[in-house]
């Protein structure tokens, strides 16, 4: 990779940003929609009102992550062929100028006092420049073009575990910042503040200083895991298949690509859903945190990151992709199982503890999936699968939310319950490309 910068400095950079967003917008929201200290008729008892403010924040967050979803669908998918044909840094750079301006919406509505509303705007625009579905299947592909076959699930993972640590020193961060520079009529303006700066600070490096391979090409594998690489120069697109350390050839299996698709979908469905409903569930009693546990709770979540890479590790040592794909599987499914029974702040950390493995079956799936087509075509498979998570979050987002909200008084948790069932109807399909793969190994896909 010597001549080629790195991509981790904007991924480090772009996450903390992030953590520090997460955190702004939740406790503005909060604040905005706080109906147990008004006078609405709505707040008869305490629980009333917070059953209330719960409704109202997790309406919010529904459409709030509904349109982030759905509108970067066509830009993404259009970026994401420029990339390939034309340069990588395009699906990085354009969505990160989407993120600055989305984030300065928000640093906009805390200082002019403008109504939380106004971030649904800010959806758009965030969508309109690709979104997270555009830049992480761009960070994706670059990283995937510049690396061997074999060791491309590692390469993967460790990308996955620089955002995890970058996240939960963001989220670590968030709240302490939050709670130390804090007025009362512009909470977070410090917080957003320093959001906007490191995105400002991400685009400037992918313009300036990233440099990435032409493509349209592939490295070359040789002997050993080397590879022949003059930034784009060499390599060929006819290089022979390396799966789970064996060399195949033939006719692709379509079959599995499909349940690939299925399994990732199901889990990534589960995740979402649970994800969309936690940030609703930890402010409302009986834990009802505040901005620095908040800040704790997404970094549990961060740690996990770092637990899968591991894992990844020392798993891809002694078992098959398929087989690292069903243990995190596993794991997610059991964490989010007692995750629906908390009712202490320990209990939490214990559920997500569990949850340790949860990162390893997304970037080992998508390793899978780019050993199936060529490396003119990274692009184009990453963005396709994006778009399925997209599509299917879009789709299920109000279901989690609308049961949510039905299920709020007798039972919280009952969502988590659902997104395990979910987790494990995931399973399945992995479990019939272990059993395909090991019979007859994985073959390319052509490029169109």
């Amino acid at each position: 990779m010597s001549c080629i910068e790195f991509i981790e400095p904007v991924v480090v950079a772009a996450q903390v940003a992030s953590a520090f967003y997460d955190t702004g917008l939740l406790m503005v929201v909060k604040e905005r929609y706080n109906v147990t200290s008004s006078n609405s008729s709505l707040t008869n008892s305490t629980d009333h009102g917070d059953n209330a403010q719960q409704t109202a924040v997790s309406d919010f967050l529904m459409i709030y992550g509904m349109i982030s979803g759905f509108v970067p669908f066509l830009p993404a998918f259009f970026l994401a062929r420029l990339g390939d044909k034309r340069n990588r840094k395009i699906p990085i750079c354009v969505p990160l100028v989407g993120y600055m301006l989305s984030r300065l919406m928000l640093l906009l509505v805390i200082l002019l006092q403008w109504p939380v509303k106004v971030m649904f705007g800010a959806a758009v625009v965030y969508g309109l420049f690709g979104g997270f579905s555009s830049y992480w299947a761009g960070v994706m592909a670059l990283a995937s073009a510049r690396s061997d076959e074999t060791r491309r699930s590692i390469r993967l993972i460790s990308i996955e575990l620089v955002y995890g640590i970058a996240g939960f020193i963001g989220s670590i961060a968030s709240g302490h910042i939050f709670n130390m520079f804090y007025v009362s009529q512009h909470q977070g303006v410090m917080l957003v503040g320093i959001s906007v700066f490191l995105y400002i600070f991400c685009l400037s490096y992918s313009i300036f200083v990233l440099k990435v391979p032409k493509t349209g090409r592939a490295p070359a594998i040789l002997p050993h895991g080397q590879t022949v690489d003059n930034c784009g120069t060499g390599g060929s697109d006819n290089e022979p298949t390396v799966a789970d350390g064996s060399l195949t050839s033939g006719t692709f299996d379509l079959i599995s690509v499909v349940l690939l698709f299925a399994g990732a979908i199901l889990y990534d469905v589960s995740v979402s859903g649970a994800m969309d409903i936690l940030p609703s569930f930890v402010i409302k009693e009986p834990l009802s945190w505040g901005a620095e546990q908040i800040g704790y709770g997404n970094a549990a979540g961060f740690v996990i990151f770092i637990t899968s890479f591991l894992g990844v590790y020392v798993f891809s040592k002694c078992l098959r992709d398929t087989t690292m794909i069903i243990i995190g599987m596993v794991s997610f499914g059991t964490g989010i199982l007692v995750m629906a029974f908390v009712r202490k702040t320990y209990m939490f950390y214990i559920a997500r503890a569990l949850n340790l493995f949860a990162l390893i079956p997304m970037p080992t799936i998508r390793s899978l999936l780019s050993k199936q087509v060529k490396g003119s075509s990274y692009g184009k498979i990453f963005i396709l699968l994006q778009m399925s998570f997209t599509i299917a979050s879009v789709a299920t987002s109000p279901i989690f939310t609308k049961i949510y909200q039905a299920t709020l008084v007798w039972f919280a948790g009952f969502c988590f319950i659902l997104s395990c069932i979910l987790s494990v109807l995931a399973i399945i399909p992995i479990v019939i490309v272990g059993y395909r793969t090991g019979r007859h190994g994985y073959t390319r896909l052509p490029s169109n």
